[in-house]
């Protein structure tokens, strides 16, 4: 669980940063895009009121709390999962991708009221729309990881 305990811990730190040096030092807030590698990359600001891509965006305060409350849940769950069930180291990373980019998320819906997404990703000519941060790739990756190291192990008893 100490595996766990400290992705989750790095996974959190590095998306807290990553957003303030963006959001607040780079002042992503107000000058709103920032082409960082054109056109592959680039960082536009977006407040995500919703889940992801919005999807369930919502002005209404109300929602915000709701939101916290069902990241907090699932963390939660996860982390009771986990220490019933422990899976391997990589089960444990994937365990602390989770949690760590949930609880960034829910970290900036208390301080913004919204989540801070800002990296835009574009190839291809195609414009890509939506924006993410890091939580979200940490949470896509950890519940990924979580299907594929998760799971019942092989009984090692061979039925005669």
């Amino acid at each position: 669980m100490r595996l766990l305990f400290r992705t989750a811990a790095l996974t959190f730190m590095i998306d807290q940063i990553t957003k303030v040096l963006v959001v607040n030092v780079a002042n992503l807030r107000s000058v709103g895009t920032i082409d960082v590698l054109p056109p592959w990359l680039s960082f536009r600001m977006a407040w995500n009121r919703g889940v992801n891509f919005g999807l369930f965006s919502h002005d209404a305060d109300i929602m915000r709390w709701v939101l916290v409350a069902l990241a907090l849940a699932i963390s939660g769950w996860v982390l009771v999962w986990m220490w019933r069930d422990p899976p391997g180291r990589w089960g444990l990373m994937s365990a602390g991708l989770l949690v760590g980019g949930a609880l960034g998320n829910v970290l900036d819906r208390i301080i913004y009221g919204a989540v801070a997404d800002f990296l835009n990703v574009t190839c291809c000519g195609i414009e890509n729309p939506y924006a993410f941060n890091v939580a979200d790739i940490a949470i896509f990756v950890g519940a990924g990881g979580l299907l594929l190291f998760t799971g019942r192990k092989p009984d090692r008893k061979k039925t005669p």
